[in-house]
């Protein structure tokens, strides 16, 4: 399979979307109360739905008008955009759900980092009620059930992500 990833520095193919990517972000993040500098506040949880609701409604009709929005079309920190407003598309399963099988296309392509679908689809399997297979996704301070937990750092090491122990003493210290 041919990498088709730009080398860094490269200039993305739709730098108009890109940028448009990273300006919803940056209001997704304010939403959150994630600062630019990186502290948080209070979120503010109307504004949250708000934009998460804008977001997947536009982030829908790029997807239609250009595929999954991938590395060599926007660059790395935009593509980590598209992947932020699918994750946060949990009132539109639906759509949370197309974004799944279109980010998988897009991790075999070589245009969209393993890591990202570990995290969609512990997202998504959680949004069915079923057991997570990252250990992605916390409530109140602990994972969600997480299948054959056996097994769970060596998945997590085929998409690229740290030991479970790391990632779950940053996540109880958020």
């Amino acid at each position: 399979m041919t990498n088709t990833v730009p080398r860094d520095g490269a200039a993305p193919q739709r730098p108009d979307l890109a940028a448009e990517l990273l300006r919803r972000k940056d209001l997704d993040q304010h939403a959150r109360g994630v600062r630019p500098d990186g502290t948080r506040a209070d979120p503010d949880w109307k504004a949250m739905t708000a934009v998460d609701a804008d977001n997947v409604a536009w982030l829908k009709k790029a997807v239609d008008e250009v595929g999954w929005p991938g590395l060599t079309l926007v660059g790395e920190d935009a593509c980590d955009s598209a992947w932020l407003f699918a994750q946060h598309a949990d009132e539109h399963r639906d759509f949370q759900e197309q974004a799944l099988v279109l980010l998988r296309e897009a991790v075999e392509a070589g245009e969209a980092p393993p890591w990202q679908l570990a995290y969609l689809t512990d997202r998504c399997l959680v949004g069915r009620k079923e057991p997570q297979l990252y250990g992605t996704q916390y409530r109140n301070g602990a994972p969600l059930p997480i299948a054959d937990a056996e097994r769970l750092d060596e998945r997590r090491a085929s998409a690229g992500m740290e030991p479970h122990a790391e990632y779950d003493a940053r996540m109880r210290h958020l």
